[in-house]
């Protein structure tokens, strides 16, 4: 087999002591399943679809097309390169011919996939579809006969949200007929920014019944647990979800592959470092290209991506001055001419490697390769398959190769291959009754058209009249009789950033030029363009001179050091709100509303090896956060062990007192690092606390909380998983090497303490005593029950 050549090419030469690959999979090839073409299809449209080397369709795009016809909502959830597209394409292309003044409207969360799926639709246009594109980079000569005479609009949620629904009038041509909505990829809509799309498509609904039309809305998302239920959540309509996937796909090896640890190197206190994931994601990349295989190398950051590719060109101009120019960067920000021409370098083979971010996961026609690398876990399973699924072409096999980052999550994923292999993909994660999403959406709603008492169960109900009530009283809205009204002159739109909270932003300005590279939101600003922080843009780097939190302004000037810059902050937090509660004996679990005020005290300055240069102290002020957190307390006497002497808690060893601080935050550490396996988040939208005594719970608390205003849902998953959150935590700590301690296990990168103390072995007693208290109270439960049911009196007839 071709993969398993290409794995033992990459792991020659490395000594059988020190082999990085933790498990091997073999996924079995698929057999494509085919259906003929609807009859409601016309035969130009049919025509038209075979030019583009589709001679018949697969059974799920035709499910998927036939459930749009008929009127039904849809998501289409399957895999990369499935042709999701053709499912919606074929509905939406019939109903515009059928009707010469019907229009459709596309959304994609990245203007490169839109541009791609502009591209597919001309090409199967037979003359009268008229596809535009009306985003940021169309000219302004241009839209003009976008809204005058195309009739599929193809564009963003942003343009969407700042350029179309506030201008509604202007579009009227469109909306008084609009039939389809297509939402692209919309498992990449999570989090705040998700719950600001989910409002979005409220108001799009809106404003085209205000028009007199009703659009089908199609979603398109890659595999995902309970796909209906997101879909309906995210568009506000009853969704048909189609998930069999009749799709061909070659057989593929999946490798887990953990870096070694570097003897020669100490991180922070002096913990040991691994290997870089994208060094080592460059050494296999070269390998590979050696090879002949035509691969990608999926890295986190435009700066990792141009780092990796340039790694692996090093690494080929000692083998061949002719190959390195086989290996290339592809990432955001690069001139769309410059996307085209290393898309077509790889699909015709004149590229055999690129390092690229996710800007080729989502939907991008890059698929059938020999190799994919994929350089620390992306998020999200959704996201891991959808990269992993750009290798593999029907009839060959290819490889995959998953290399572990210096993280919790990944150390745990690489030592549990059932996590990745075998776990159900899992549902993104909104809440549009977020009331600090909600106020400015509302806000924008009516200011687009003025919002009736009727229209509130579109928006939440009860949350939404609570939200307007408060923006009545702050004089942003006006209530008369028919309902609320936007009171100023100026729209709101361009105030309300759907990617953020929704707050003030930051600029960030070359000094030299004084050109504007950027906006960063003010609640993220001191720990991203903070004095001496390194600020990467469209892939230059620059280092910020200065932060003026009161102008909103961040000065900086173009450099390009070979350290990178993270973070310090100290962080307090207290309990708002105590909205669920469960108990447990001595250790409870919690969910609820909290205020986090922290402040960012210095940063370090770290090399690409994971080696600590220095830390640098700033002196910047403090930020409150209202938001949402899980957390558990735990008994002074179960930590100590007196519990287990007292017969009230399962046996076992507690901790010394001068132990407790520290095991506590290692704990905190590994589980913000583990929450992600169970919601779909970064650990970079969450944070946590950890104190032997919190004031307002009296005991021993550990708290993960939101770090969006109002919450982005990811706390309440933790709660609603927390044995298995928890137990997956324990047990990247016990997977990890090392002696006591490293950024593997529970470490934390933006730690404000320091990384001190930590306990490791301490995290696990704490885990141990959590989970223990959690399963015996669950055992007496169901004991209970059983008996309760067993002198329950039978029933008897008469």
């Amino acid at each position: 087999m071709r993969a398993r050549r290409l794995l033992r090419r990459v792991t020659a030469g490395i000594p059988e002591d020190r082999n990085p690959v933790t498990h091997v999979a073999e996924l079995p090839e698929r057999e494509a399943g085919f259906a003929d073409w609807p009859d409601w299809v016309p035969e130009d449209v049919v025509s038209s679809v075979r030019t583009t080397g589709v001679e018949r369709p697969w059974a799920h795009q035709v499910e998927a097309a036939s459930l749009i016809r008929s009127g039904r909502h849809v998501v289409i959830a399957t895999g990369t390169a499935s042709g999701k597209s053709l499912g919606y394409q074929l509905p939406v292309l019939a109903g515009l011919a059928e009707a010469p003044k019907a229009g459709a409207l596309y959304l994609a969360p990245t203007k490169a996939l839109g541009a791609d799926q502009l591209r597919a639709v001309s090409a199967m246009d037979p003359g009268w579809v008229r596809p535009a594109a009306y985003d940021g980079d169309t000219p302004m000569a241009e839209r003009d006969w976008v809204r005058a005479h195309a009739r599929w609009v193809f564009t963003n949620p942003d343009m969407l949200h700042r350029g179309i629904l506030p201008a509604h009038g202007r579009w009227a041509r469109l909306f008084r007929r609009l039939t389809h909505v297509v939402v692209d990829e919309c498992h990449s809509y999570r989090g705040v920014f998700g719950s600001h799309v989910a409002l979005l498509l409220r108001r799009l609904r809106r404003v085209a019944r205000r028009y007199g039309s009703d659009p089908v809305f199609v979603l398109a998302s890659a595999t995902t647990a309970d796909p209906d239920e997101f879909a309906t959540r995210l568009s506000g309509v009853d969704c048909t979800p189609v998930v069999t996937d009749t799709s061909p796909r070659g057989a593929r090896t999946v490798a887990l592959w953990e870096p070694p640890l570097l003897d020669e190197l100490a991180g922070e206190n002096g913990a040991p470092v691994r290997r870089s994931a994208g060094a080592e994601a460059a050494r296999i990349l070269a390998e590979l290209v050696i090879e002949g295989a035509r691969s990608l190398a999926f890295v986190r950051s435009r700066r990792g991506a141009e780092l990796t590719a340039l790694g692996a060109r090093r690494i080929l101009s000692e083998v061949d001055s002719s190959l390195p120019e086989l290996v290339a960067a592809y990432r955001g920000g690069f001139l769309p001419e410059e996307r085209r021409e290393l898309e077509a370098a790889l699909l015709s083979g004149e590229l055999l490697g690129a390092a690229t971010t996710n800007a080729l996961e989502l939907g991008v026609d890059i698929a059938g390769l020999d190799a994919v690398v994929l350089a620390g876990y992306p998020g999200t399973l959704a996201s891991f398959w959808q990269q992993a699924g750009r290798a593999g072409r029907a009839g060959d096999d290819a490889l995959v190769v998953f290399v572990a980052r210096d993280d919790p999550l990944d150390t745990y994923l690489v030592h549990h291959p059932a996590a990745v292999l075998d776990r159900p993909v899992e549902t993104a994660v909104l809440d549009p009754a977020n009331p600090y999403v909600l106020a400015p959406q509302l806000a924008c709603a009516a200011a687009e058209l003025p919002l009736t008492a009727a229209e509130l169960e579109t928006f939440g109900g009860a949350a939404a009249r609570a939200v307007l009530d408060s923006l009545v009283e702050d004089k942003v809205l006006r209530r008369r009789a028919s309902g609320w009204y936007w009171t100023s002159r100026d729209r709101p739109q361009a105030e309300v950033d759907i990617r953020g909270s929704g707050g003030e932003q930051v600029a960030v300005v070359e000094s030299d030029t004084s050109r504007m590279l950027g906006t960063v939101d003010a609640a993220s600003a001191c720990s991203t363009v903070h004095t001496g922080a390194v600020y990467l843009h469209q892939g230059s780097s620059y280092v910020v001179d200065e932060l003026d939190l009161e102008a909103g302004l961040a000065l900086v000037h173009a450099e390009t050091p070979e350290w990178t810059t993270s973070a310090r902050e100290v962080v307090d937090i207290s309990v708002l709100a105590t909205q669920r509660e469960e108990v447990y004996g001595e250790v409870r679990a919690c969910l609820g509303e909290v205020a986090v005020t922290s402040q960012v005290v210095g940063y370090l300055r770290k090399l690409p090896s994971g080696e600590v240069l220095d830390q640098v102290p700033l002196d910047l002020p403090e930020q409150r956060l209202q938001t949402r957190a899980v957390w558990y307390t735990v008994s002074d006497e179960l930590l100590r062990g007196e519990a287990w002497n007292k017969g009230r808690a399962p046996g076992g060893a507690g901790l010394l007192p001068a132990r407790i601080p520290g095991a506590l935050h290692a704990a905190e550490h590994a589980a913000i690092g583990l929450l992600p396996l169970f919601a779909t988040c970064d650990r970079w939208d969450i944070g946590g606390v950890s104190t032997a005594l919190h004031e307002d719970t009296g005991e021993a608390t550990v708290f993960v909380h939101d770090g969006h205003p109002g919450g982005a849902g990811f706390a309440d998953r933790g709660f609603a998983a927390l044995v298995p959150w928890l137990a997956a935590t324990r047990e990247a700590i016990v997977s990890c090497e090392c002696p006591a301690g490293c950024p593997s296990c529970v470490q934390s990168p933006k730690c404000g303490n320091g990384n001190d103390p930590l306990d490791k072995a301490g995290a696990v007693v704490v885990l141990d005593i959590v989970l223990g208290a959690v399963r015996q109270h669950e055992s007496r439960h169901d004991h209970l029950m059983v008996n309760q049911a067993a002198e329950r009196p039978t029933a008897s007839s008469s």
